[in-house]
């Protein structure tokens, strides 16, 4: 590397935007990223179209398409210019440091130097050559890190939090915070998303959104009525808005009606139909109707097995074009296996089963698709062999206790059956001898 791209890069990396903020640390994949960034149903309205086509912008860069980022790059720059005016040339800074880094990987050096050029001139009004220290800059990584999922909540508290620092009041400042206080509130110490919630309202009554989230927290706390309230206010204030729709559903759904759940979902596919995460959502639905529907039929409450039959093919259809358009969502594979093997239709169970065990798995779900091969295996193969095979390694595994548990207890069954039939039975003694020194 010359000396004048050495000097170049160490003063991009003053810079404060996507190249600087480290968006792809732990990330399992350069896919799954992308998958979650392109598919989240929230922030689709027009203030973050901009956020969004930098955030493309740099995923098309570590696809090695660096003329598709520059064409992101200046989609961003246009949307910043029609949406805020008054303050474009400090909402344009990260797209710059943005191009400037595009440039400098593609090695149009001079092209590089213009933008940080640009990006100097702008700081230097502010008594800092290349990173200044304003409320937007940390709003715009704040909303970013928001777009990148739930692992990015805490940083993006933190750039909330020195917003509203410097301007207590600002509705949008209080509304990111609300947002990534509300996702961290699942940590062994959370923080209460409530009163930023209500606080963030109160700045922003038309944010039908942030109404939808504390609706949904508030269920968690059983405030069922109020719960209720807030999202029936919502739907109908924004009955087009794709965040709103789905937060809704979440809340039905987790209410067990799923037939409401899935109206809203549909819903807001309307307006996302290649959303993967909705499809997921709408197959899932149809899923708890397949297993409602059962364990009714069992007590002798249904008659006809065409329902069923038809519950399942929804179910089915809404999991395959979620894994078409998003091949890396956790477990659909194996909830397409088994909905196949409830269906009776062994051989498409297969191809998914083994599509699964194909991909890069997680312990917790490779553990948990040995239980649900393993069941496969015993229950519609009725091959024992293979059942206790998957149950074995499911065990080593031990990730999930519950998971561990239910394929204990299930080859403890094993071995108690084959030895009532032969006591001294080598296979139960294995089993036996296995779970015993666990």
């Amino acid at each position: 590397m010359s000396e004048t791209a050495e000097n170049l890069e160490s003063r991009l990396r003053l810079l404060k935007c996507h190249f600087t903020w480290n968006l792809l640390g732990g990330e399992n994949s350069l896919d799954d990223f992308e998958g979650r960034v392109c598919n989240q149903t929230e922030f689709q309205n027009c203030e973050f179209k901009a956020t969004q086509c930098n955030l493309l912008a740099y995923i098309k860069h570590h696809r090695g398409q660096n003329e598709e980022a520059l064409k992101c790059l200046q989609q961003a720059e246009e949307l910043i210019q029609r949406e805020h005016a008054d303050q474009a040339e400090i909402r344009s800074l990260v797209t710059w440091g943005n191009y400037a880094w595009v440039y400098y990987h593609m090695g149009r050096l001079s092209e590089a130097q213009a933008y940080l050029d640009k990006v100097r001139q702008v700081c230097e009004k502010h008594s800092s050559p290349y990173r200044m220290e304003h409320p937007e800059m940390d709003c715009e990584e704040g909303w970013s890190q928001l777009k990148c999922g739930r692992k990015h909540a805490q940083r993006a508290k933190v750039c909330f939090e020195k917003c509203l620092e410097k301007d207590p009041k600002n509705p949008e400042f209080a509304s990111g915070l609300a947002i990534s206080s509300y996702r961290l509130a699942h940590l062994p110490v959370p923080q209460n998303p409530i009163y930023a919630l209500r606080q963030a309202i109160h700045l922003s009554p038309a944010n039908q959104y942030l109404k939808v989230l504390l609706a949904l927290k508030l269920q968690k706390m059983n405030e069922e009525n109020e719960a209720e309230s807030l999202v029936k206010e919502a739907v109908e204030k924004a009955p087009c808005a794709t965040d709103v729709l789905h937060g809704a559903a979440m809340l039905y759904q987790r209410k067990n009606d799923p037939d409401k759940a899935i109206e809203l979902f549909k819903k807001a596919l309307e307006c996302s139909p290649n959303n993967a995460y909705l499809h997921y959502d709408i197959g899932m639905c149809y899923r708890a109707k397949v297993h409602e529907y059962q364990k009714n039929d069992q007590n002798g409450m249904y008659g006809e097995r065409e329902e069923l039959q038809e519950l399942i093919e929804h179910a089915v259809d809404h999991l395959k074009r979620a894994d078409e358009l998003h091949g890396n969502l956790s477990s659909v594979c194996s909830l397409l296996a088994c909905l196949y093997a409830q269906a009776g239709q062994y051989q498409e169970a297969e191809y998914y089963f083994q599509k699964e065990f194909s991909k890069e798995l997680t312990p917790a779900d490779k553990q948990l698709l040995h239980l649900r091969y393993g069941n496969f295996q015993w229950f519609q193969m009725k091959c024992e062999s293979k059942a206790i095979y998957h149950f074995i390694e499911g065990v080593k595994i031990n990730q999930d206790p519950n998971v561990t548990e239910k394929m204990k207890y299930k080859l403890h069954s094993m071995a108690n059956t084959r030895l009532s039939k032969y006591r001294s039975d080598p296979v139960a003694l294995h089993l036996l001898e296995f779970l015993e020194a666990l």
